[in-house]
This record gives structure tokens, C-alpha cells and sequence, in this order.
């Protein structure tokens, strides 16, 4: 039994002081009252949330998530010492051959002892992405849906797929979003040019999320003089439509993240890295796939300096920016890394300190900055 005290607990509506009890990975008991335990840690005056879970991310501290599977080990335990102790690792538009052994490389992380925390599962980003909306994303590998392709994938390795971004628009008669609803597989809008036509459809069949919302993602338009909602709009318009955002302080304003605040709430908005593998490196040039990229201004950017390409954030900015530079409690910041993303994911035991819950835990200054990190009870990470 280990027992936490702290006077800032972060729950998803209010911040607690007590005890925390942890016992065979679990939190078992949370109250006022001191009990007996085998280990004590005290951490007053510091901020104690749920791990942070980020469901975006391309890689990093060198390591990309589309490499090995020593390199998704490595870019997992890199993003948990950020506060990241569950991880959505995301393979980006590539040949399908290519995708689907990256993909591989994931699903045998989930089962790696070295992987200090948890893996949800691949993200696949592509290829069935709109070309106009490619932003860093190489149009070379940008198709239709393939359904002689995807089927086969999906019906042999569906437990290793969490997610997967598509545009669609280019989805004829929802097939590729009706085949990942009917195998469990959260179906999100992205890289897309649709209008609310297409984006309704898509919602009926089960998409519920939009990528990187006001990243690659269309807005109103003309058709003859009549006015089309595009992705944006339409996630606004849809209350059960989650989106998240890139909070890297570089994507988006602080106005434009208090805007999308406003509109969507704390229970549909979630925050993600989109960090490429050079995140946490003093690399300043690199390539996703066949896109060369350079960091400048603590954000990833095509060369031609025309779009951002990605970002070099961790979960512990986004954090930071949502609650010092948008205005946004901390309380509903956490929330939005914590509880939004594991609801929408289906993982009923973490993102939240409650009793019963995965021990997935972020310890944290008024910075927040990451001090210790817990992953299922078992301390993973302390720095001075």
C-alpha cells in the first residue's frame, strides 16, 4: 500500500487535500483520514493530477513512432517524462506497406515490458487524406479509400488500431467509416475538405472527432453564392463531436483556443501534441516521411516557411499554454489531457483520481513542470 499526501489533488471538477491510497496498481482509497502504508510520499505544495493522455503524436526525443519498435519504446518513455503515461502513437500518410508495418511495430510496443506506460494503440493518419488539405503530409501517398486495402488490415489487426484520421469527403458511401465503427475503431475528420454534408454523414457513421481542428480543416465556402459549412462550423454545430486542438501556443492564438472554449466546453475539446520526433532534441531540420521540415520559433514549419508541419511540444506545454496564456482553469485544462481523451477512447479506468482507477500519475509545480511521474501504482520517473 503506498500512501500520497498532497494538498492540490486535481479531480475533474475541483482541486482536493488529503490522501491518496494506491494498492496493486489501483487508487483503493481517497479521503481526509491517514491510514497505515508500506511507502509514504509527500508532495505539498505541488499539484497532483491523473496522467496525462495524449492521442497525437508522431513521435519524439529523436524517436519516431513510424521507426522500429526500439524507436516507439523510446518516444513512449520520452513523452512520459513529460506527464504522458498514456499514448496514441501516430503513423503519418506513407506507401500502405510502409503504414501497416509501423502500425506492426505499435501494436508489439502495447505488449513491451520496456514501454513504461500504457499504449493505446496506432493512430493511422492517412492515406486516405484529402490532397488539398495535405498541409505536411505527403501528397505522393494521398488516396482515395482503398477498400481492398484497408479491409484486410483492419479485420486482421483491429485491436492494434485506435484510431484513424480520414477525409471524408472522399469516403463514397461511408464504407471506410461504417468498417471502423464496426470494429471498434474511433473514425476521425481530418486533412479534410468537407463541407456539412459530407461531415454529417461521416458523424451518422460513426466519426466523432476532427484532427487538429483549424489545421487542415476546411471552413465556409461558396458554392454560386450560397454558403457552405465547412469542418470547422460543423464541429461547432454538432454537440457530440469532439475536436482537439494543437496547444502548442504556435497552431493556435490564445484568442482562437478561448474561442473554440467557448463554443465546445471542457467535455468535448481535447489537447494534443501533433509532436514530430524531434520534440526535446536540439535538431533544427528533419523530415516526416518524404516532407522536410525546420524548427524555428518553437514550431515545426515546411521550409518555404508557408505552414507549421507539426510541433515540437510535450503534454506539460500544452498544459501551460491552456492555463497561463488562454485563460483556461488548470482544473479544465487536466481535464481536457485526462478524462475527455480517455472517455472518447473508452478507457473507463484512467483519466481521472478516483477510487478504483489505474494509479496513472503527474506530479507537477505551479509551472507545470513534471516532477514525478506514476504509471499503474509504480513510481516511473523522478527528477530534482
Amino acid at each position: 500500500m503506498k500512501r500520497i499526501r498532497c494538498d492540490k489533488i486535481i479531480l475533474s471538477d475541483s482541486v482536493f487535500d488529503g490522501y491518496l491510497y494506491v494498492n496493486d496498481g489501483k487508487i483503493v482509497k481517497l479521503g481526509t483520514e491517514k491510514h497505515s502504508a508500506e511507502e509514504e510520499y509527500d508532495f505539498t505544495g505541488s499539484y497532483l493530477s491523473a496522467g496525462f493522455i495524449d492521442i497525437h503524436t508522431h513521435g519524439g526525443g529523436g524517436y519516431p513512432f513510424e521507426g522500429s519498435l526500439e524507436d516507439v519504446v523510446n518516444a513512449c518513455n520520452f513523452h512520459l517524462a513529460h506527464g504522458t503515461t498514456s499514448i496514441c502513437p501516430t503513423v503519418s500518410a506513407d506507401s500502405f506497406d510502409v503504414m501497416e508495418a509501423a502500425a506492426k511495430n505499435i501494436g508489439l510496443a502495447m505488449k513491451d515490458d520496456r514501454v513504461k506506460g500504457t499504449v493505446i494503440g496506432a493512430h493511422m493518419e492517412g492515406p486516405y487524406l484529402s490532397a488539398k488539405q495535405a498541409g505536411a503530409q505527403c501528397p505522393a501517398f494521398i488516396t482515395p479509400p482503398k477498400k481492398q486495402e484497408y479491409l484486410p488490415f483492419i479485420e486482421k489487426h483491429a485491436s492494434i488500431i485506435a484510431r484513424w484520421t480520414y477525409a471524408p469527403e472522399n469516403d463514397e458511401g461511408e464504407e471506410l467509416a461504417k468498417t471502423l465503427r464496426d470494429h471498434g475503431i474511433l473514425a476521425s475528420a481530418g486533412h479534410t475538405d468537407a463541407v456539412y454534408g459530407d461531415m454529417l454523414r461521416a458523424f451518422d457513421n460513426g466519426c466523432r472527432l476532427v484532427t487538429h481542428l483549424y489545421s487542415c480543416t476546411s471552413t465556409v465556402t461558396r458554392d454560386h453564392g450560397f454558403r457552405r459549412l465547412g469542418v470547422i462550423e460543423t464541429a461547432f454545430l454538432l454537440d457530440d463531436m469532439y475536436v482537439e486542438i494543437i496547444c502548442d501556443g504556435k497552431h493556435l492564438p490564445p484568442e482562437l483556443i478561448r474561442l473554440i472554449y467557448k463554443i465546445k466546453g471542457s467535455d468535448r475539446m481535447i489537447l494534443v501534441t501533433d509532436s514530430l520526433s524531434l520534440a526535446g532534441t536540439e535538431e533544427t531540420h528533419g523530415f516526416m516521411q518524404n516532407t522536410e521540415f525546420i524548427i524555428e520559433d518553437g514550431v515545426c514549419k515546411l521550409p518555404d516557411r508557408s505552414a507549421f508541419a507539426g510541433s515540437i511540444a510535450t503534454a506539460d506545454r500544452l498544459i501551460r499554454v491552456a492555463a497561463k496564456q488562454a485563460g483556461i482553469s488548470l482544473i479544465d485544462a487536466v481535464k481536457m489531457m485526462t478524462l475527455v481523451p480517455a472517455r472518447l477512447m473508452g478507457l473507463k479506468t484512467k483519466g481521472r483520481i478516483a477510487e478504483g482507477m489505474d494509479a496513472d500519475l503527474v506530479v507537477f509545480d505551479e509551472d507545470i513542470r513534471v516532477k514525478e511521474v506514476f504509471s499503474r501504482g509504480e513510481r516511473v520517473l523522478r527528477l530534482n
